[in-house]
C-alpha cells in the first residue's frame, strides 16, 4: 500500500492522496496477512482483503483475492502479522492530549516534592502567557496519599502563576500567584459542584476539585491559533500511529470543532472523529441552536455533560459516604433538574446524549434523565464506573450504551477498595456484568487521562492486571473478558455507539476500509504481547494514514 503524496497535506503533514492509475482511477489494493479477525461471524478468519477506493471489497484467501482484483493491483504482504477492524477510542480528548504533548508532564511523581525539577526544565511550550501549565500528578501514586499544597510551587517558581492538572482533569493543584489572579481568598465560597481545599485555618491550599477549577481556568490565557493546530495535529498523529482509525471525542469546544471542520471541509483529517458537543460550558445553548453535523470523516451527532466528578479526587458522587471520607459523598457538577433540561433540549434536537457518571449516585440520576430521552439515539452512560445491579437491568430496558475504560481499572485498583469498600466493588470496572446484561459496550481511554493506546486497553481488558501482571490472576477477575469480547468493544461496540454498525466495525464487503495491521495477535496470543507491540499500518477510508518505518 503505497504511501499517500505529502503534496495533499501540507496543512496536515499526515494525509495524501491514494495510489491511482494513469487515467486517475484508484488502484486496487490486495493486503495480505498470517490472519484477519472480521468480528464478522459469518467469516470469522480470513488471509486477505481486497481495498476499491474507500471500501473493502473482498475478504477470503489470497487466491481468492487476487483473481478478485484488478490486474494491476497493489500487493502489500504482512506475512506473521495480523489484520483487525479499525481500532476506535470510545471516549478520548484530542485537545487535552495535543496539550499534554506540549506542556509538563508530572506522571511518574513519588512526592509532592518532586514536582519542582520538572517545572524548572519546562519548555516553552508548557507556558500559555505567563502561566506555566502542566498535568498528570496524582497523589494516589505518592508515599504520602495526600492533597498537595501551593507552598510547594511557590517555593519552586515565586510570583509564577501555575496551573497543573490532577491525571483525571477533576481537581487542579495551582500557585498562590494563580490564587491571587482568580480573587480567590479565605472567604471566597466553595462553588455549586466544587470544593475549594483548605487548611486548618481556613486558608485555600491550592488544590480546587471539579468547579473549583473554573475559577482559576477561566483566568488562564488562551491558545493562539498556531498553537491549537499544532497541538492537534500532534494529538491526531499520535491516534493514527497508535491504530485508532477513529475516536469519540468526549466535550469538544467551538474552536476545536471548527478547527477540525476546516481540516475535514479540506480532506485533511487522518482519522475520523465522532464529537460530542461541549454541553456543560456556557454557551452550550449555541450547539442545540447549530444542530447536528456531518462531514468526511468529522460527526457531531452527540453531547456530553458530567454528572459528577471522579474516584481519585472523591468528587464521584455516591450513595452513601466514601469508606475513607465518611464526611463526604462526593460532587453532583449539574443539579438534577439541570441535567435533565440540557438533556431534554439536545434530544429535541437530535443529539445522542452521552454523560458523566462514575459514582453509583451519579450513575443512578444518570440513567433516571437518560431513560426518558429518545431510544433511537442510543443516549450513552460514560465510564459507568460504580454501578449498583438493578442499574444494569434499566440501563439494558432503555437501550442505553456503557462507555468505559479498561485501563481506568488498572490504575484505580491500588486504591479504589480504599474509596468505596469491597461490597461497592461488585458492580465497579464491571465489563462482564455488562455483556451479560445485554447493555451495548464500547470501549475508549479517557486520554489523556490514561494513554491512548488501545492495545494497552485490549490487555487491561483481558487480564485486568497492570503491566507487572500484578496481582496473580487479576484485579476483581470475574469481570475479564475474552480477546474476541475485547476487540469486538474497541471495534464494533464503538461503531455500534456510533450509529456506524452498518458501515464499520467488522471487515465485510461493502463496509468502509478502516482497518489495521498489528505485529501480535489480540484475539488469540499471548495477551502480555500487547504491551510492547507497535503497530504496522493504520488504514482509514482504504489509505495507510501510518505505516511503521
Amino acid at each position: 500500500m503505497t504511501p499517500r503524496l505529502l503534496v495533499c497535506a501540507l496543512a496536515v503533514g499526515l494525509v495524501g492522496c491514494p495510489k491511482r492509475t494513469p487515467d486517475g482511477q484508484a488502484r486496487d489494493i490486495v493486503v495480505v496477512a498470517r490472519r484477519v479477525h472480521t468480528n464478522d461471524a459469518r467469516r470469522p478468519f480470513a488471509t486477505a482483503l481486497v481495498v476499491r477506493g474507500e471500501k473493502i471489497a473482498f475478504v477470503g484467501d489470497e487466491a481468492g483475492a487476487k483473481a478478485f482484483a484488478s490486474s494491476d493491483a497493489v500487493v502489500d504482504r504482512f506475512p506473521e502479522a495480523t489484520i483487525v477492524p479499525g481500532l476506535a477510542d470510545a471516549h478520548g480528548h484530542l485537545a487535552s492530549l495535543g496539550r499534554s504533548l506540549s506542556i509538563v508532564s508530572l506522571e511518574g511523581l513519588t512526592s509532592a516534592a518532586d514536582v519542582a525539577p520538572r517545572l524548572a526544565k519546562a519548555p516553552r511550550s508548557a507556558f500559555q502567557g505567563d502561566w506555566l501549565l502542566g498535568r498528570g500528578w496524582d497523589q494516589n501514586d505518592w508515599a504520602e496519599k495526600v492533597f498537595p499544597s501551593k507552598a510547594v510551587l511557590d517555593a519552586a517558581l515565586p510570583g509564577v502563576p501555575i496551573f497543573l492538572s490532577r491525571v483525571d482533569g477533576h481537581a487542579a493543584w495551582v500557585s498562590s500567584a494563580a490564587l491571587a489572579r482568580a480573587g480567590i481568598t479565605r472567604d471566597t465560597k466553595d462553588p455549586a459542584g466544587g470544593r475549594i481545599l483548605r487548611d486548618a485555618s481556613g486558608e485555600p491550599t491550592g488544590v480546587l476539585i471539579d468547579n473549583a477549577i473554573d475559577l482559576v481556568s477561566v483566568k488562564l490565557s488562551p491558545p493562539s491559533e498556531k498553537e491549537r493546530e499544532v497541538r492537534l495535529k500532534a494529538a491526531l498523529e499520535l491516534c493514527a500511529k497508535l491504530g485508532l482509525t477513529a475516536v469519540h471525542d468526549a466535550g469538544m469546544d467551538r474552536a476545536t470543532f471548527e478547527l477540525l471542520q476546516r481540516w475535514d471541509v479540506g480532506g485533511l483529517l487522518p482519522i475520523r472523529v465522532y464529537a460530542m458537543a461541549d454541553g456543560q460550558s456556557d454557551g452550550w445553548d449555541e450547539f442545540v441552536g447549530r444542530g447536528v453535523y456531518s462531514g468526511g470523516l468529522l460527526e457531531m451527532r452527540a453531547v456530553k455533560l458530567l454528572a459528577d466528578g471522579a474516584l481519585g479526587s472523591r468528587g464521584a458522587a455516591l450513595h452513601a459516604p466514601y469508606s475513607d471520607e465518611p464526611s463526604s459523598r462526593g460532587l453532583l457538577l449539574l443539579e438534577p433538574d439541570e441535567l435533565a433540561r440540557r438533556a431534554k433540549a439536545f434530544d429535541a434536537r437530535g443529539f445522542q446524549v452521552a454523560v458523566h457518571a462514575i459514582g453509583d449516585r451519579a450513575n443512578t440520576l444518570v440513567v433516571d434523565v437518560l431513560s426518558t430521552l429518545t431510544r433511537e439515539h442510543r443516549h450513552r452512560v460514560e465510564h459507568a464506573q460504580v454501578l449498583r445491579g438493578d442499574e444494569l437491568e434499566r440501563m439494558a430496558k432503555a437501550g442505553l450504551v456503557a462507555s468505559m475504560q479498561p485501563t481506568h481499572a488498572t490504575s484505580d485498583m491500588p486504591w479504589a477498595e480504599a474509596r468505596v469498600g469491597k461490597e461497592r466493588l461488585t458492580f465497579a470496572y464491571a465489563w462482564r456484568a455488562v455483556l451479560d446484561a445485554k447493555v451495548p459496550l464500547a470501549f475508549g481511554s479517557d486520554f489523556p487521562v490514561e494513554h491512548p493506546n488501545p492495545l494497552w486497553g485490549l490487555y487491561a481488558a483481558r487480564t485486568r492486571q497492570d503491566a507487572a501482571g500484578a496481582p496473580a490472576g487479576g484485579w476483581t477477575a470475574g469481570q475479564k473478558l475474552s480477546g474476541a469480547e475485547a476487540l469486538a468493544a474497541f471495534t464494533s461496540g464503538v461503531a455500534y455507539a456510533a450509529h456506524a454498525e452498518e458501515r464499520r466495525g467488522r471487515l465485510v464487503e461493502g463496509f468502509d476500509a478502516d482497518f489495521v495491521v498489528l505485529p501480535v495477535d489480540p484475539v488469540d496470543g499471548e495477551a502480555k504481547a500487547l504491551l510492547d507491540a507497535k503497530v504496522l499500518m493504520t488504514v482509514v477510508r482504504g489509505v495507510d494514514v501510518y505505516r511503521a518505518p
